[in-house]
């Protein structure tokens, strides 16, 4: 059990196995939950779209299918969990955060979001962050 702890040279390329595991449950939820409310809208949608309405489905859609790849090749698919690392967290500080501040965001449509979005700290603490900048970011300004 301790060995979770410890990088993991042989399976996970140093990463401790913990931080796979935290990261592959990440995944499924933004495969599962995220790709269930998004396919349900679309396929079950009547009518015209409003243009980012439209958007905003299909982007989450898309994104919780390839989803899926990263509870199987995490390593391979930390990118797609990096937009979601950031994406929530610009939206906590540009949207949440100024209502937070005011006392206006208990009660606003946008409180829901805010109790959702606040867990991206989850995947941020279990990010692999020097593997990602040696094998993406490194790699890309030689």
């Amino acid at each position: 059990m301790i060995n979770i702890f410890k990088s993991d040279f042989k399976n996970f390329e140093g990463v401790r196995p913990i931080n796979i595991y935290v990261l592959r449950v990440f995944f499924a939820l933004m495969c599962f939950m995220m790709g269930f409310t998004a396919w349900s809208s679309i396929l079950t949608h009547k009518g015209d779209w409003q243009p980012m309405t439209g958007v905003t489905f299909c982007v989450w859609a898309a994104y919780a299918t390839i989803s899926f790849f990263g509870i199987y090749n995490t390593l391979k698919m930390l990118p797609i969990l990096l937009f979601m690392i950031f994406y929530k967290s610009l939206w906590l500080l540009v949207v949440a955060y100024p209502l937070w501040k005011t006392d206006k965001l208990v009660g606003s449509p946008s409180e829901e979001l805010a109790t959702i979005f606040i867990w991206v700290i989850v995947p941020a603490l279990f990010f692999p962050w020097k593997y990602f900048y040696n094998n993406y970011i490194k790699l890309t300004i030689k």
